[in-house]
């Protein structure tokens, strides 16, 4: 990674946190736990996990780097707990295409609120690649509307909010590192669960799916995504997550066969050869 120039470490670790996030709704489908008890167990094994990591890494030092975060991690704890919660409800009352779509906001927003607040305007070809990726998610996102899901909806606008005003907060903190504070996040969503649970118990097939869902689709990406933004600007980390918008719902049709619409996989398509158009030429140029 030493060798690796900024863009190219940015985009690598956005990349690859996307890939271990598109299984993420295909297993939210496949628990048959309640909601609440998913929203819990997705806070609280990640909590578990990376805090343990954390405190070998870095021992007495996360609890500083904690505190000096400031009001970018009071901010950062925040949308990363509000996030967490609205994605796992929104994909429990809307069709898993539906939530994506809705995610695929997430690089408008940041490119907006990064202009405004951090004074990065994107260029011109962040531009195109936003406003072309947007049509397209609107495209899909028409054909949603005709099914009346619009809870679900609404929760996956929320989400993508979250997503950009969380960018764009460690986008701000470059210096700072905001993974205790994502930590701190996963701690809040799991007490926030514990209100609404019905039960703790797993049973089956999700003594598997859970703890795999937990580790492999929620504490490795939530690292990497924390800390792809200190290299690249925000609205770019988050056009990666737009690969979800067309990969997730195909692990959802392939194995529980909820097929997408033609107008999710049209849009997915232009979505996909947009963002790695765009990739290519950045990565190019750097």
């Amino acid at each position: 990674m030493k060798n690796l120039t900024d863009q190219q470490k940015g985009s690598l670790l956005a990349f690859v946190a996307v890939m271990f996030i598109t299984p993420d709704s295909l297993f939210i489908r496949l628990a048959s736990i309640d909601t609440w008890s998913l929203v819990f167990y997705r806070g609280m094994i990640p909590f578990v996990t990376v805090f343990i990591g954390m405190l070998l890494i870095y021992k007495l030092n996360f609890f500083s780097m904690l505190f000096n975060s400031g009001y970018h991690g009071i901010i950062y704890i925040l949308t990363f707990s509000v996030t967490n919660i609205t994605f796992v409800v929104s994909i429990q009352n809307t069709n898993v295409a539906n939530t994506l779509v809705m995610i695929a906001m997430a690089p408008m927003l940041s490119a907006i609120l990064g202009a405004i607040f951090l004074k990065e305007p994107p260029n011109k070809k962040t531009w195109i690649a936003i406003a072309i990726t947007f049509f397209a998610a609107v495209y899909i996102f028409y054909d949603s509307l005709q099914l009346g899901n619009i809870f679900g909806d609404i929760l996956g606008l929320i989400t993508a909010l979250g997503l950009a005003v969380g960018a764009v907060t460690i986008r701000s903190a470059k210096k700072k590192n905001l993974v205790p504070a994502a930590v701190v996040g996963k701690m809040f969503v799991a007490i926030f669960a514990i209100f609404f649970v019905e039960s703790y118990v797993l049973t089956e097939k999700d003594l598997i799916i859970v703890p795999l869902m937990c580790l492999m689709c929620v504490a490795v990406p939530f690292v990497l995504v924390t800390i792809a933004p200190r290299f690249i600007p925000a609205e770019e980390v988050n056009l990666f997550f737009l690969l979800e918008t067309i990969i997730g719902p195909l692990w959802v049709w392939m194995i529980i066969k909820e097929q997408p619409s033609i107008e999710t996989i049209q849009g997915g398509l232009v979505i996909i050869i947009t963002i790695a158009i765009h990739s290519f030429l950045k990565l190019k140029k750097s």
